[in-house]
Order: structure tokens, then sequence, then C-alpha cells
């Protein structure tokens, strides 16, 4: 096996847009999230529509969801 070659594997720091941060092992020392499990929708159960141009009103009074 070749010496130095590899990347350096540290400890590293990951910090998500809605503020969360924790450490991992990896070879990026700091890397940035936009969303992470403590505020995606799947894990917290929270939906967030964005509307853009009324579109979702369209399709519920299309469909006559409410």
């Amino acid at each position: 096996m070749k010496k130095d070659i590899h990347p350096k594997y540290t400890d590293a720091k990951v910090s998500c847009a809605c503020g969360k941060v924790w450490e991992v092992k990896s070879t990026i020392p700091d890397q940035k999230l936009g969303i992470c499990s403590a505020c995606h929708p799947f894990f917290t159960g929270q939906q967030k529509l964005v509307d853009t141009a009324g579109r979702v009103e369209k399709f519920r009074k299309r469909y006559g969801i409410k």
C-alpha cells in the first residue's frame, strides 16, 4: 500500500440551516446542510407547502380537496 496518498480523516463539524450542529468523522472539516432530520418534513410530520402562483389552491379547487 502506498503511503501518504489518502486524505486526512479527522473530526468534522456539520451544521444545518435550522441551527443544529453535530460532530462526525470526515475528510471535509466543515460541512453545511440545507435540511437535516430535525427539520425535514418526513421526520417531523409537519408538511410545508410553498404556493407558487396559486397552484395549490387551483389543484384543490379542481379536485375538491379541502
